[in-house]
């Protein structure tokens, strides 16, 4: 598999979330916010991407537009990444396809909004976990999509060794909410700690997550976002959306029902992200 890289960069970012996890315009203006918070941070940030069957670390901005415009892109994960190259498709990369990519050009950190997890059916599970548990990567993200199993995926990480550090909470986030009862591994309150934590992790050969919340001027209540998430899901099951598809339905109908308050949220926690991983980045290149 032949990758292509821009530039030598410090920082991956998935682009899933520009394909199919925002609408448009706030797609692309959400991957610009969040380059532009990676080099705030005196990094260099990656859009990992596939165009035309290559895959990409770092993407020009004019092939930034064509993405986030495109009529049909392909969401690639792991599973589909090498049928993704035969076949020439053009299309964002999941966490799972991200941090494979991103790891095998030697980048140590990656920023995304939420991970994939355990479905509430308990029937599948995204493989972002399984390549989390293969791929020594630092993960800076709000913790695991509230439209998922919280305690099993806590609990599938816990089981295949990925530790999930807090920083500056003592809770692994749910996305659009920043407390889910559920506790991390450890709490940090500064980017040093993170980093210690990391080089004692690496050599474990499993990535680790560094979770922190939604900004709290955007952050959803607990009660509010339940009562949101149950109606999409009634919804959901009743027109019978299944599988990969099932994910973004979701988000597109969160949306719909919060007004556009679950974009402007899903917007603030990317780049509060971004934002974190560009410092952890720009630390690591010191060392």
């Amino acid at each position: 598999m032949r990758i292509r890289t821009l530039e030598p960069a410090r920082v991956a970012l998935e682009s899933a979330v520009i394909t199919h996890g925002l609408p448009r315009p706030q797609n692309l203006e959400a991957a610009r916010q969040m380059q532009t918070a990676i080099r705030a941070a005196d990094a260099v940030p990656a859009i990992v991407a596939v165009l035309s069957g290559t895959p990409c670390i770092g993407i020009s901005d004019d092939e930034l537009v064509e993405l986030a415009n495109h009529p049909a892109p392909s969401k690639i994960a792991l599973h589909n990444l090498s049928l993704a190259c035969a076949m020439r498709w053009t299309g964002g990369t999941t966490v799972s396809a991200t941090a494979y990519l991103a790891h095998r050009a030697g980048i140590q950190v990656m920023a995304t909004g939420g991970i994939g997890g355990v479905h509430r059916d308990g029937r599948d599970i995204s493989s972002d976990l399984p390549t989390l548990a293969r791929t020594p990567i630092l993960v800076v993200c709000s913790g695991a999509k509230v439209i998922l199993d919280l305690p099993a995926t806590r609990e599938w990480l816990e089981t295949h060794g990925i530790p999930i550090v807090g920083y500056q909470t003592d809770e692994l986030p749910g996305f659009y909410v920043a407390r889910t009862g559920l506790r991390v591994d450890a709490t940090v309150e500064d980017v040093d700690a993170l980093i210690a934590l990391w080089e004692a992790h690496q050599a474990m050969g499993t990535a680790m997550l560094v979770v922190q919340p939604p900004p709290a001027a955007h952050a959803f209540s607990e009660p509010e976002m339940r009562a949101l998430l149950e109606q999409a899901l009634h919804e959901a099951e009743q027109a019978g959306i299944r599988g990969s598809a099932t994910t973004p339905w979701l988000l597109a109908r969160l949306a719909q029902l919060s007004g556009g308050r679950t974009v402007q949220t899903n917007l603030a926690l990317l780049c509060a992200n971004a934002s974190l991983a560009g410092q952890l980045a720009a630390r690591l290149s010191t060392r």
